[in-house]
């Protein structure tokens, strides 16, 4: 068994792609449970963002789980298999890992070194494990993914270019207000922030930093809207909330707005814009939206209106800002590929250990059997004597077993590592089910695929597979 990654996100697919394949909180449940169905797929996680979903799975048949996870996209999202297949992605063992760690680095977001991801993938984890879909290979798989990423953060500058989409839409947006009249960017104007997530969240406290007058929060729950309004209000600025039912009266008097809901359809429509704007005093005055949801929040007509700039996802896959210092990426993509080397050191060494602990468990048996002779064949032998020739066997079989074992589990943390347990296992007549059978769940680990996709720990193969499905 191994991990799968099927995976569309800005760097292959547009956003209209994006926006179909978006998974929200309340059908990733309802798509890991379809996923766990198959019975080649044994655990999943879903990252879902507002520029990437990517599913992990770990299987035991390549083909089989493929296939079961394309069709699924291709159900979910509405688009057909050929589409789904031109803007996915396939890594593939080793390869899997190594993207989940780029990504939990921010090395792979839309702005580079952006940390929110980080929290992103704990989400999807947690509701992994939640509904007892993560097993062992995910959830050690998603905690070294997590621990890279912060290491990346804390040993280099890469986020130096800027904490998240939502600071770059910001910092667009006060340029765009600070140029319309001359005044100071954000200072002291009304913001309405729609959403609150954590991109509302991470909105909420980029506007207050930059010294934001006046925040009105919307949302579907009000509950949670009054929650982010007192962080607000505890932070020194004035703050109110307002139901999605009122949304042109707050349109109408905010400078800024932000939109970031994960809802299926529009938020604003081109109607209700029309109604705000006819409400807002002077009538000419600027309103920047950004809209940072996927779907889209806002239908993109509303950028047609005088006097609106309307940023999207689209327009935040070009800006400059999103880029990070060589240096800093250079030195974030030699830590991941430290730790992907130890990480996977140690998985190939969790494969070798049930088969050591079962040779162990072997030797120990045939000492105990041949004991058991001796007694009935030279039952003159008095305690002290049998228990030293007891003593003695076992230290020779411990020595002859020694040097052997600790070679193999040097020899398991090297690239191929896992054909070493599969020799051991032959040399000594091990059964298949043995080692499985006589070792700890913390000490398993889902070893050889199908030899018919060996071939699939190099990516290129997996990618060239997935492409050939729609043909």
């Amino acid at each position: 068994m191994s991990v799968l990654l099927v995976g569309i996100s800005h760097r292959s697919a547009p956003v209209s792609i994006l926006e179909k394949v978006a998974v929200g909180d309340t059908d990733r449940p309802k798509l890991i449970d379809k996923m766990l169905a198959s019975p080649h797929i044994s655990e999943v996680m879903i990252v879902s963002t507002c520029n990437r979903v990517e599913i992990y799975s770990v299987v035991d048949a390549f083909h089989g789980a493929l296939a079961t996870v394309g069709e699924l996209l291709t159900e979910h999202s509405g688009l057909d298999l050929g589409e789904v297949t031109k803007h996915a992605y396939v890594r593939y063992s080793e390869a899997a890992a190594e993207h989940l760690f780029a990504v939990a680095s921010g090395l792979d977001s839309m702005v580079i070194g952006e940390q929110q991801i980080l929290g992103q993938i704990r989400t999807a984890y947690a509701t992994s494990d939640s509904q007892k879909a993560a097993g062992r290979v995910l959830h050690e798989l998603a905690q070294q993914a997590l621990r890279v990423g912060k290491r990346v953060h804390s040993e280099t500058g890469i986020d130096r270019a800027g904490a998240s989409v939502v600071s770059v839409a910001l910092d667009r947006a006060a340029g765009l207000l600070g140029t319309s009249n001359g005044h100071d960017g954000l200072v002291g104007r009304t913001a309405l922030v729609v959403g609150a997530g954590s991109m509302g969240g991470l909105s909420v406290a980029h506007l207050t930093r930059a010294g934001i007058g006046r925040i009105v929060v919307a949302n579907r729950t009000r509950e949670r809207a009054e929650h982010l309004a007192d962080t607000v209000r505890a932070a020194g600025v004035d703050a109110d909330t307002v139901a999605l039912s009122d949304l042109t009266t707050a349109i109408s008097e905010a400078d800024v707005m932000v939109t970031c809901t994960g809802a299926v359809g529009a938020v604003v429509t081109l109607a209700d814009a029309h109604l705000a704007l006819a409400k807002r005093v002077p009538a000419q005055r600027p309103l920047v939206i950004c809209d940072l949801g996927l779907p889209r929040d806002v239908e993109p007509a509303v950028a047609g209106l005088p006097g609106v700039s309307l940023l999207d996802m689209a327009s935040m896959q070009a800006d400059p800002a999103a880029g990070a210092a060589a240096s800093d990426e250079d030195a974030a993509r030699e830590i991941v590929a430290g730790e992907l080397a130890t990480y996977l050191a140690g998985q190939r060494l969790a494969e070798v250990t049930p088969t050591v602990t079962a040779l162990r468990q072997r030797a120990a048996e045939v000492v105990e059997a041949e004991l058991l002779r001796l007694g009935t064949r030279l039952p003159g032998l008095d305690d002290p004597q049998r228990d030293e020739v007891a003593r003695t066997v076992r230290r020779v079989v411990d020595k002859l077993l020694h040097a052997p074992t600790v070679r193999i589990k040097q020899l398991a943390s090297t690239p191929g590592g896992d054909t070493y347990a599969a020799a051991l296992r032959e040399l000594f007549e091990l059964a298949p089910g043995s080692a499985e059978a006589v070792a700890t769940p913390m000490e398993l680990r889902a070893v050889e695929l199908a030899d018919d996709f060996t071939a699939a720990r190099e990516n290129e193969n997996a990618q060239n597979w997935w492409k050939g499905m729609q043909e």
